[in-house]
């Protein structure tokens, strides 16, 4: 007999600052801070854990940031790596100066990829979500920025090598390319397909990188769509599912729903573990289509206790 899932229910935000796109949370461990992007309004917070709500601090950017990684060896007080508008960027953080490491059309297909089945006009597109390897690359998706209407299949998945030396197009043709995370093992890379509802699970090689064996770990089949996600350290998926309200955590052994965390928005778009606290971001719901509630507290940051810890984040090697 099967045992009902456990639930948390969050109620109030850990931070009240109203994004129209939060994404990103990123947990920056040498200064006990957390770390999110606002894309639409351009912007990245940055919140010290130890001081409390109180101590955010924002960067202005004139450029959409989607997703961000520390650098190897580097202060991340000084600099990070963010994916922008055109592709992967080194960014100042005390001056808010950036400079391109790669861009998407400086990418060619990988070997054994698909070519994109129509040019691509790269100038319609923006990064979204992405993360770091454990060999020291950053996988950067892209899709259709914001101001060119309805979402298009013209984005793509990347990967930029470290150094910046070179970036490939892994998958093109992707219409919302999301979130990117590993298992505990190293050995497994897992990606999430907004458009297609699917998390897909890739045999990882600790020498070289190479994917294979692409197979389907969870598929969503209820309201909603798979956004951001990161695994613990059991191994499990803990997934943002934009439009109802909810993290699920997933077992991708069999795709079974393990628990859940139902938070007062709708729009949730993804997390991060800071120790065993759950990290969320959220995004506006200007339609009220949660209701008023949703609408009230859409954009804001949560947090909440799940008694398991995260994966840490990979760093990405600059100076190779």
């Amino acid at each position: 007999m099967a045992h009902p899932r456990q639930v948390w229910e969050v109620v109030e935000p850990y931070l009240d600052l109203h994004c129209l796109l939060g994404e990103g949370p990123f947990y920056e461990e040498t200064t006990h801070s957390l770390r999110f992007v606002d894309i639409r309004k351009h912007q990245l917070h940055t919140v010290d854990l130890a001081a409390g709500p109180a101590s955010l601090v924002t960067l202005q950017l004139d450029t959409p940031v989607s997703v961000t990684a520390d650098v190897e060896g580097v202060d991340p007080r000084d600099t990070i790596v963010v994916g922008l508008k055109y592709g992967l960027a080194v960014l100042d953080r005390r001056t808010g100066q950036y400079e391109y490491l790669r861009k998407f059309s400086d990418s060619s297909s990988s070997a054994g990829s698909v070519e994109a089945q129509t040019p691509v006009d790269f100038e319609r597109l923006r990064g979204n979500d992405g993360a770091a390897d454990p060999h020291g690359r950053f996988w950067l998706g892209s899709m259709t920025d914001f101001g060119y209407g309805a979402f298009q299949p013209e984005g793509g998945l990347f990967c930029f090598d470290a150094g910046g030396k070179a970036g490939s197009l892994v998958r093109p043709d992707l219409t919302i390319p999301n979130a990117l995370g590993f298992a505990p093992d190293l050995r497994t890379m897992y990606f999430t397909d907004s458009t297609a509802n699917a998390v897909y699970g890739f045999d990882y090689d600790p020498v070289d990188g190479r994917l294979s064996n692409e197979r389907v770990v969870y598929q969503h089949t209820a309201a909603g769509s798979p956004d951001g996600f990161r695994v613990d350290v059991d191994g499990n998926i803990w997934h943002a599912i934009y439009g109802t309200g909810q993290v699920l955590k997933i077992s991708p052994l069999d795709g079974s729903i393990l628990a859940e965390v139902r938070l007062p928005t709708i729009n949730v778009t993804c997390t991060q573990f800071v120790g065993t606290k759950l990290f969320i971001t959220t995004a506006e719901d200007d339609a009220a289509e949660g209701g008023e509630r949703s609408k009230a507290l859409g954009g804001n940051l949560f947090c909440v206790e799940v008694g398991v810890e995260g994966m840490p984040l990979f760093k990405y090697k600059l100076n190779v």
